[in-house]
């Protein structure tokens, strides 16, 4: 396939398993450039963008910008869940670029919120009319989970790095306390995306046949897929701990970033989990906040669809950035 020299923009989400690029015209993605890569089969990133160009008809892109599953601090990502370290010299010297940006993973789904199409969302908890600078709250249920909220700026759209998944989970009941302590006991910690993850679905089925006296481990897929057949309680009952929980923990951070423009769940986790969220009590959950229970009533909650966010955010980032350079 080949491509104009130096007008597009280069745009990759790296997973903790995979790494999906594409080419972006502004801030529309490409569809037909969508490629994947397993990450097992290269030493770094610059291996999988030289592919990647080389698979494009030796492209060479204007800009690159890449989501990361991981922290980023002064322009170097480092992946939570894959031995790969990311800088700006290295993503410069891979592609080629004369303008580049390194994002958590988040981030950029976070700066897409406001170029999706409304098919994109499907809603879990309607809430009132807001404006279009309202501050929005993007929460990332998959691999690993992380929360961050978007605002509209003058300048442009901001979305602050976070790592809100190490936080400790919340603990209202004497279940939550003993999925605490089962939690603990694999490294001392109870953090939120121990839980509130694919890895952390598969614990909290595992806690449930403990507890139950029948042990048993089964994949964050089969649990879904057994709520779906129905023929497993105790994979129904799983989802449905996690799906209070998740409920909870985006009920506190809704009160702290005050997101009147609305909660976006992202991430494969979250998509599975959509259909059975307002049967296993996802609202209420949400909304259980004493006596500042009716004033959850202010945020909606949405589930994005659209596997390809964190492509157009990033899309949608470089491209401000080229605007002010």
């Amino acid at each position: 396939m080949t491509h104009p020299m130096n007008t597009l923009s280069l745009v990759a989400d790296i997973g903790g398993t995979n790494t999906r690029c594409a080419l972006a015209n502004g801030r529309e993605v490409l569809p037909e450039t969508v490629r994947r890569y397993s990450n097992a089969k290269y030493n770094g990133l610059a291996a999988v963008l030289q592919t990647y160009l080389a698979d494009e008809g030796q492209v060479v892109p204007a800009a690159a910008c890449v989501a990361v599953a991981g922290p980023v601090r002064d322009g170097v990502a480092t992946m939570t869940n894959l031995d790969w370290t990311i800088d700006r010299d290295t993503l410069m010297s891979a592609t080629n670029a004369k303008t580049v940006a390194i994002l958590n993973d988040l981030q950029a789904q976070g700066h897409a919120i406001g170029d999706l199409a409304s098919a994109a969302f499907r809603p879990i908890i309607d809430g009132p009319e807001t404006s279009a600078q309202a501050v929005r709250l993007v929460v990332g249920v998959g691999t690993g989970f992380n929360a961050a909220p978007v605002f509209e700026t003058e300048t442009g759209r901001f979305v602050p790095p976070s790592e809100a998944g190490h936080a400790n989970l919340p603990i209202q009941s004497e279940q939550e306390f003993r999925l605490c302590r089962y939690v603990s006991s694999a490294h001392g910690f109870p953090a939120i995306e121990d839980v509130l993850s694919g890895r952390g679905l598969e614990r909290v089925y595992s806690f449930l046949c403990d507890e139950a006296g029948t042990p048993a481990k089964l994949s964050a897929q089969d649990i879904m897929a057994a709520c779906e057949t129905g023929n497993n309680n105790l994979a129904r009952d799983a989802a449905g701990l996690f799906a209070k929980t998740l409920g909870t923990v985006c009920g506190n951070l809704s009160l702290i970033q005050l997101p009147f423009g609305g909660v976006y769940l992202v991430g494969g986790v979250a998509r599975a989990l959509a259909p059975y969220l307002s049967e296993f009590g996802f609202k209420d959950a949400f909304q259980d906040k004493g006596r500042f229970s009716p004033f959850m009533a202010n945020f909606s909650v949405s589930v994005v669809e659209d596997d390809y966010a964190a492509l157009l955010g990033s899309a949608s980032h470089i491209e401000n950035l080229r605007a002010v350079q």
